[in-house]
């Protein structure tokens, strides 16, 4: 594979400390103690000299322009497209990643400055684009960079949208916020053991992610169903009250899985579970739609 071309957008990162041996990375709970010339868990975030910098910055390993119903956002512009952006890496390692390819190595990649991006889904809006979405991988940690191609693309007219597994801190949610019009945040479970053993990262940063963020943007949730191991009816009756808390008019996407990654098994969940657990997440929720069927 060739080395990806990483040279043209290092920026220094926000939202770190320096410590004698090692820097302490704050963008999200990890809260990563990184070393001289070693990366962070999301291997984003690379320690040079004692300095942390964003090395995928810019760096841009999948760009389509997608429907924004594949997002998935269902009440968000509903019909329009969107220029869909993604990098490399992600501050969670979940077992049955359905994206490990670029999210959990350094894939190869392209630089595109903010500018470019903006000047890219500006020519798309012929064909009913609408902005850009920061997609594929995790976004927040290529932060540094959404937030500046976002205050580039409002300045432009253009929306701006997250797909985001909520694993980031308060202080930088609250900064990147105002830049964004819309989010689908993953909701992956609703207990923290299953967050700990098969996503490797916290349940309730995630949560708190939710509940700002709802007071701010357009929020949609995703939970991807895996059978025998996040699909109980409990435990949706408890996640979909929960988000009904919140705002009862928050859609959430109930997806079935394939296997991928290190988890090849169980296959998906059934289609009539599927319908199930729609009904009861219906009890609490007015919008509960069902992908990959």
């Amino acid at each position: 594979m060739p080395t990806p071309n990483r040279s043209n957008g290092l920026r220094e990162a926000k939202y770190y400390d320096i410590q004698p041996e090692f820097v302490i990375c704050h963008l999200c709970p990890h809260f990563c103690h990184i070393k001289p010339g070693n990366h962070g868990r999301c291997l984003g975030r690379v320690n040079h000299d004692g300095i942390l910098y964003a090395e995928s910055y810019g760096q841009i390993t999948s760009i389509a322009l997608d429907p924004i119903e594949k997002k998935p956002l269902k009440r968000f512009f509903p019909g329009s497209t969107i220029l869909s952006v993604g990098s490399y890496g992600c501050n969670l390692a979940c077992d049955f990643c359905q994206n490990w390819q670029i999210s959990q190595r350094q894939a190869d990649s392209h630089y595109y400055s903010p500018q470019e991006l903006v000047d890219i889904a500006l020519t798309e809006q012929v064909n009913g684009n609408i902005g850009i979405a920061f997609t594929y991988n995790e976004p927040f940690i290529t932060f540094e960079y959404v937030l500046d191609t976002s205050r580039l693309a409002h300045q432009a007219g253009l929306k701006t949208v997250l797909v985001t597994n909520g694993l980031v801190n308060p202080q930088p949610l609250q900064e990147i916020l105002p830049h964004i019009d819309a989010m689908n945040i993953d909701l992956k479970a609703f207990h923290a053991a299953f967050y700990n053993r098969y996503c490797h990262g916290p349940l309730e940063p995630v949560k708190r992610t939710i509940e700002t963020s709802a007071r701010v943007c357009h929020v949609e949730l995703t939970t991807l169903l895996i059978p025998g191991l996040n699909d109980d009816e409990d435990e949706i009756d408890q996640l979909t009250s929960w988000v009904a808390s919140i705002d009862r008019l928050i859609p959430l996407h109930l997806t079935r899985h394939h296997p991928a990654y290190k988890m090849t098994q169980p296959g998906p969940i059934s289609i009539e579970r599927l319908h199930l657990l729609a009904q009861i997440a219906r009890r609490h929720l007015s919008d509960v739609f069902l992908g990959n069927i």
